[in-house]
């Protein structure tokens, strides 16, 4: 009989689990990912101005878009989790002395999904379809961008999806260099697409994509729970639980300004007083406790702390005694209409625990689902980490003006405080975004910004 050396087995045996393990965690080609959203965007365009409306529809669908758009485009310049900037279309920039003219150079051989070479008239005409402001030229391989004043920001807004380089045919369909091109797209409803075989950063490991819209959070989760998706969204007030339950859960910094968000300036000082009132009566613990279920950052500033530094400085503790005080000097209490959501069962609620709020102070509230109403709760994703970029959009969307960029902190905190003494906006939360994904799903990540990268991502075995 043949004598067993076991010494041979048991060194054999573990070499050969560990080949086998490295082969399970080891990239692999191939693989559908499936990913489901609540979004239903009716164009895929970046510039396109109709998709950035506002209160209720269109912003939902920003974090959303921001992930698509990286999908299939690629801006000039991108920005790390610090704030950094790197290159991608562009190799190079330069700025002249004041910050008036900016040279862009463009990255040599990259050519769109139809095949066309990426020149610098593409790109320059593509900055000006989404900046119509802009004074944009091409010159030889450059971009050539010129302001009457110093622009110290621009790099920053180059990054932003919606500044995407776009190749636009005659029909209006939008072309891009991204790691994707579309296959099949039917507005709102679903998007599909395929790996870009040569690619200027190489082939995705992923053979494709689908993606299904207009999914609610709960038929995400099912479709999740059933396997039928690999990457979905996840409500703030559910992410403790879904976690709890051993899913895979991933969440960004608070990027999501839940706020309350006035029609119009205040039209008289008593106005002003009963606003300050409603400012002071809102329980942003006890609702971030049982509402929101410890989800996100009480807040009293537009830009969370992590952005710009100083958001613990202001109190975000209700005060009834300075609410019922500031209500007391006016003799007549109108009451104000405070639209929400009507889709979102959540928002319904907030909207009725903050008239509560406001009726211990004095006032009245009268929550609404209409579509105009005195006041809204509203849910302003925070467009960029840039916290100059972040403050003006939302500025913008309050119908406030905010200065130029300067760059110190001292100049963004006074901007902020003057944004905030129009009594245009009252913020209360800050909220992250949540995905939840299969075992299967590797090497994705989410950013800071609450956008999803799947471009290196890859299908790997469930018991991964």
């Amino acid at each position: 009989m043949r004598r067993i050396d076991w010494r041979w087995f048991v060194v054999s045996s573990v070499m050969a689990a560990g080949l086998a393990a490295n082969a399970e965690t080891r990239p692999q080609y191939g693989g559908v990912l499936h990913i489901a959203m609540r979004a239903a965007p009716a164009s895929l365009d970046p510039a396109d101005a109709s998709e950035a409306g506002f209160p209720d529809n269109a912003q939902a669908d920003s974090f959303a878009r921001r992930s698509l758009t990286t999908l299939m485009f690629d801006t000039l310049v991108t920005t790390d989790e610090n704030g950094r900037v790197q290159s991608s279309l562009a190799t190079t920039w330069q700025v002249l002395p004041g910050g008036q003219r900016w040279q862009i150079r463009i990255r040599p051989a990259v050519v769109f999904h139809d095949g066309t070479l990426l020149t610098a008239e593409i790109a320059a005409a593509s900055l000006r379809a989404a900046n119509p402001s802009w004074n944009v030229a091409a010159n030889a391989d450059s971009v050539i961008i010129e302001w009457d004043n110093s622009h110290p920001d621009v790099l920053a807004e180059l990054a932003l999806p919606r500044n995407a380089i776009v190749k636009r045919t005659s029909d209006s369909k939008p072309i891009g260099t991204g790691p994707f091109h579309i296959v099949d797209w039917q507005p709102g409803k679903k998007l599909a697409l395929a790996a870009e075989e040569n690619g200027w950063r190489g082939r995705p490991f992923l053979d494709s994509i689908e993606i299904e819209m207009g999914k609610s959070f709960r038929d995400q989760m099912t479709a999740l729970e059933l396997g039928r998706a690999d990457l979905v969204e996840v409500a703030s007030e559910q992410s403790q639980r879904v976690s709890q339950q051993g899913r895979r859960l991933a969440s960004s910094a608070p990027v999501e300004l839940l706020a309350l968000l006035f029609s119009r300036d205040a039209s008289s000082p008593e106005e002003k007083l009963l606003r300050e009132a409603l400012a002071w009566s809102v329980e942003r613990s006890s609702i971030r406790s049982v509402l929101l279920q410890g989800a996100g950052q009480p807040a009293a500033t537009i830009l969370p702390n992590w952005m710009s530094g100083y958001g613990f400085v202001f109190s975000t503790e209700a005060d009834l005694a300075k609410a019922r005080q500031a209500r007391e000097q006016v003799r007549r209490i109108p009451t104000w209409t405070l639209g929400y959501d009507g889709a979102d069962p959540l928002a319904r609620l907030l909207a009725e625990r903050i008239a509560l709020n406001a009726k211990d102070a004095g006032l009245s509230l009268q929550p609404t689902a209409a579509p105009t109403a005195d006041l809204r709760l509203v849910q302003i994703p925070l467009t960029a980490s840039d916290p100059w970029i972040a403050l003006g959009n939302v500025a913008t969307l309050a119908g406030v003006q905010v200065g130029k960029a300067q760059g110190a902190v001292e100049d963004l905190y006074a901007s902020e405080v003057a944004v905030l003494a129009t009594q245009r906006v009252i913020p209360l939360f800050h909220l992250p975004v949540s995905y939840a994904s299969a075992s299967a799903l590797k090497n994705w990540t989410l950013r800071r910004d609450g956008s999803w990268a799947v471009a290196d991502a890859w299908l790997g075995s469930p018991k991964q």
